[in-house]
């Protein structure tokens, strides 16, 4: 019998050691999804912060949006379908709720990232992305219900441009055409843009043809 108990007692503490393994990589993995790029990894040229303001408009509408910009995905877009692994929910999640911001330039002039992306109204009241946008100003919300997509690492730029229904390639961003430059927290970022992680207060910066301009430098607001 002192065996048994022996084998029993060796159970117990590998389930926990388990348990708590899961947890620790859990919490490594949540840290991770909500470091802020630090202002020396940042390097942004611009001398003073532009203060991100909730509700703002940035940039000229120049994407096309549908039913009276009501809706910004494109028909081949988000529109209640699974996308990449992620559904359209009728809630938000706070799991994970954390907000980057995209700047798309085109030739030199800030081009606007429209609102409602990822969300799909019906006359039911519609349903919602784990990310999307609420407002014209740049900022993508991932409020999702896990750490990371189905099947994936972690929510990507590509994601976004899924569900959005646009391209998201070094020759075109969205329908607007021609070499992109790409900038991550200020610095020059010549990876794959589908990869580029969505984390909390990244600063994505995409330009396409020329002139290229510096990428901005944006404060979010606060508690955002």
């Amino acid at each position: 019998m002192t065996n048994v108990y022996i084998g029993v007692a060796v159970a117990v503490v590998l389930i926990i050691a388990a348990f708590g393994f899961l947890r620790w990589q859990q919490n490594k993995e949540l840290a991770a999804a909500y470091a802020t790029p630090t202002p020396a990894a940042s390097g942004a040229p611009t001398a003073s912060p532009i203060p991100l303001v909730d509700g703002e408009t940035l940039g000229k509408a120049v994407i096309p949006t549908y039913d009276k910009g009501a809706v910004a995905d494109t028909p081949s877009g988000g529109r209640g379908q699974t996308v990449d692994g992620i559904p359209c929910a009728n809630q938000e999640y706070v799991t994970l709720h954390v907000h980057p911001h995209l700047s798309i330039y085109d030739h030199g002039v800030q081009v606007q990232v429209p609102k409602f992306i990822g969300g799909v109204p019906t006359a039911t009241g519609g349903c919602l992305y784990w990310i999307h946008t609420h407002n014209p100003d740049g900022i993508i919300h991932v409020e999702a219900p896990e750490l990371a997509p189905p099947g994936g690492s972690g929510y990507t730029l590509g994601i976004f441009f899924d569900i959005w229904g646009q391209p998201l390639t070094r020759t075109d961003v969205a329908g607007l055409k021609g070499p992109v430059t790409a900038f991550l927290n200020g610095v020059k970022y010549d990876g794959n843009l589908r990869q580029i992680q969505l984390l909390s207060h990244q600063q994505i910066v995409l330009e396409i043809g020329d002139p290229v301009v510096p990428p901005p430098n944006y404060e979010f607001p606060p508690n955002d």
